[in-house]
């Protein structure tokens, strides 16, 4: 399947990270989301309930990613996966990259994140 739906540059403050200071004051996390799904019938119907809700995958994202705090950007990413996948079964695939721009590193950089994608298990066949 080729048709997805992309959202980018979701910015979420949430306390992740291993550094004490990071879990105490937070900091700022933008996420991408690219979710692979069948658009073929909302392209030719022009309903809603015929795709995937833009604003409910944000809220749900949001939900997952604040939801606790994690040590590791892997751990946060695939929470934001696995909700989305449980909550749109429309949704084949998603990609979820999260962006650190802050991370604790002693150098100067642009950005630093994950990168994750998940696919729906397939029923067995039987």
């Amino acid at each position: 399947m080729t048709d997805s739906i992309f959202i980018t540059g979701v910015v979420i403050h949430a306390r992740h990270g291993v550094m004490e200071h990071e879990t105490e004051v937070g900091q700022r996390f933008v996420i991408d989301l690219e979710l692979f799904t069948d658009l073929s019938d909302s392209s030719r119907t022009d309903r809603l309930a015929d795709t995937v809700s833009y604003s409910n995958v944000v809220t749900t994202a949001t939900a997952a990613f604040k939801n606790a705090n994690y040590k590791l950007l892997e751990r946060a990413a695939g929470a934001v996966a696995d909700a989305i996948l449980g909550a749109f079964p429309r949704v084949s695939a998603i990609k979820v990259t999260v962006h650190k721009p802050h991370a604790p590193i002693a150098a100067i950089f642009d950005d630093v994140g994950v990168v994750l994608t998940r696919t729906r298990p397939q029923p067995p066949h039987g």
